[in-house]
């Protein structure tokens, strides 16, 4: 069992949610001490020592980070996270071009944010091409080129799912908009420090990054914006013009310099992270599927990031699995749509049947994870299902060999 929170007897539990948020590295925190005790200038202040210092270690982070997706430093826009960068880079991009361009195209299985962001811009004037996913999560690149208008100014989708893990083609989307001249946008808070991601050789010109997604502070993010081809924006944020203008106000120095070890931490642990996550992430489905039938893994099985597992448990309600898996954190998808009984518009858009919809878990791997966490999460997701089975008189129908499909119920 976890460290306990509060000083009180119960444990916490086992920590499996981590496409919510991750644990602080301890080598991020230790970068991070200094400016927040005695290195606590203003990273814009020109003339003292205090100022200089600040600056310094905010243009280090900036280096950091742009070291890890393969950009110039002078290209990273420090913001609060990965929600305020998606905004500024779709709202920002599409109003800059507005006299000239007015259609945008992204997926019906975006963030939230991003979703959002497309919705207010519609009530701007602007036209909005939401494209569906195939049955594995991926868009279908044929349909992509046929959605491209001629007024078309930015395509923007992310790049790993955060609900299904999912894998979308960016270098060939990358390639697509490259072509024909339109800008490509991708949320990558999901895939950043865990994939290779280059924004040159994936065609990128704007990605949004979250500091608390790669075991850095949260209330940290960082927006890439590409320099050549060069993409402009308008600010959503006015002020004494930090950030090349684009987003004003004081960098938040400690912050910045956890989300720069982060990413420099990731990138040097990439490649072993990668390899125990999988091996890991296999060894729960693996022992899952060889107990308990009907258990579904939802998205593409081979273009995905192994960390993020989605799996439905046929018959068994997933709020009701979570609740009696309460020693280990799980969710039953975003964080941030969790609070709705509706089922997950992720999982709607892939085709998943809603009462399969609603029986599904996520189960997140990630840097700290233990081989014994993984077990015991496991054995108690078979011991639970098994159980709450046993309750069902759908899984009672089941057995029996009747197809519930075909049955007809009656509305009282």
């Amino acid at each position: 069992s976890g460290p306990t929170g509060d000083g009180g007897d119960a444990p916490r539990p086992l920590y499996m949610d981590v496409q919510a948020t991750t644990p602080l590295d301890p080598r991020v925190l230790d970068s991070m001490l200094p400016y927040l005790t005695a290195c606590y200038g203003n990273p814009h202040s020109r003339t003292h020592a205090y100022g200089w210092e600040s600056e310094a270690a905010m243009e280090k982070a900036r280096q950091q980070v742009a070291d890890l997706i393969g950009a110039d430093s002078r290209e990273i826009i420090f913001t609060s996270g990965a929600t305020e960068s998606n905004n500024m880079a779709i709202k920002g991009v599409a109003r800059f071009y507005k006299s000239r361009k007015k259609h945008i195209i992204t997926t019906q299985t975006e963030h939230k944010c991003v979703l959002d962001s497309c919705r207010s811009l519609e009530t701007e004037g602007f036209r909005v091409t939401y494209l569906p996913v195939k049955k594995n999560g991926l868009i279908d690149l044929k349909e992509l080129e046929a959605a491209f208008q001629p007024d078309t100014s930015l395509v923007s989708v992310m790049t790993v799912n955060n609900e299904i893990g999912v894998k979308q083609p960016i270098h060939d989307i990358g390639e697509i908009c490259r072509a024909r001249k339109v800008f490509f946008h991708t949320d990558a808070a999901q895939a950043i420090g865990k994939i290779p991601m280059d924004v040159n050789n994936m065609k990128i010109d704007l990605m949004s990054i979250s500091g608390h997604k790669i075991y850095g502070p949260k209330g940290v993010g960082a927006l890439y914006v590409r320099r050549r081809p060069r993409v402009r924006l308008e600010p959503l944020q006015s002020g004494g013009g930090q950030e090349r203008g684009l987003r004003s106000g004081t960098v938040p120095t400690p912050l910045a310099v956890g989300l720069g070890a982060a990413c420099e931490v990731a990138q040097q642990e990439m490649e072993y992270d990668h390899k125990r996550i999988s091996q890991l992430a296999e060894r729960l489905v693996t022992k899952i599927m060889s107990e308990v039938p009907d258990v579904v893994m939802n998205g593409d099985r081979e273009h995905r990031y192994p960390g993020c597992i989605n799996l439905s448990f046929a018959y068994v309600e997933g709020e009701s699995l979570l609740m009696a898996l309460k020693d280990v954190a799980l969710s039953s998808g975003s964080a941030c749509t969790s609070a709705s009984l509706e089922p997950s518009y992720v999982l709607r858009a892939i085709g998943t049947d809603e009462d399969l919809a609603h029986s599904s878990i996520r189960f997140g791997i990630g840097r700290f994870t233990t081989e014994e966490e993984v077990d015991y999460t496991v054995q108690k997701c078979i011991q639970h299902v098994k159980r709450l089975r046993e309750m069902s008189p759908l899984w009672e129908m089941v057995q029996d060999g009747i197809d519930l499909k075909s049955i007809k119920w009656t509305q009282h």
